[in-house]
């Protein structure tokens, strides 16, 4: 049997809908959320971003960490620091990057927890959850 394109009624559950609302950031909030996910996003700037997990490194000692040419690395970085993931400390001639704060840290440990997970667990809790 087809499904309908469009529901007869537009509003089933009034109580879940005012619940999800109440939830939804502002719009400049998402906006900020997925430019932030987008960031994230590039495999490269992951590579980056894990390898600062344990401290801070110069740009020199990080492309030779993730096997990146230090150009490529440089150019990261910067589009990382843009968007506040990343700072960066000058000692002298040397700059060194670290993870912004412990929001990154949380997200790159939840992100990788997300992808190791097995397809078959993922599919099982998305069937509890609907």
């Amino acid at each position: 049997m087809d499904e309908p394109d469009d529901c007869e009624i537009t509003c089933l559950h009034p109580h879940a809908v005012r619940a999800a609302r109440a939830h939804l950031p502002e719009s400049n909030n998402i906006e900020a959320m997925a430019t932030l996910f987008s960031v994230l996003g590039d495999p490269t700037r992951v590579r980056l971003l894990t390898a600062l997990l344990p401290g801070e490194l110069c740009v020199c000692d990080l492309a030779t960490a993730t096997r990146l040419n230090r150009t490529t690395v440089s150019h990261q970085l910067r589009i990382l620091r843009d968007h506040h993931v990343v700072r960066r400390r000058r000692d002298g001639k040397v700059v060194y990057y670290s993870l912004a704060d412990t929001h990154v840290t949380t997200l790159l440990g939840m992100g990788a927890e997300h992808a190791a997970e097995p397809l078959e667990t993922r599919i099982s809790a998305k069937r509890l959850t609907a």
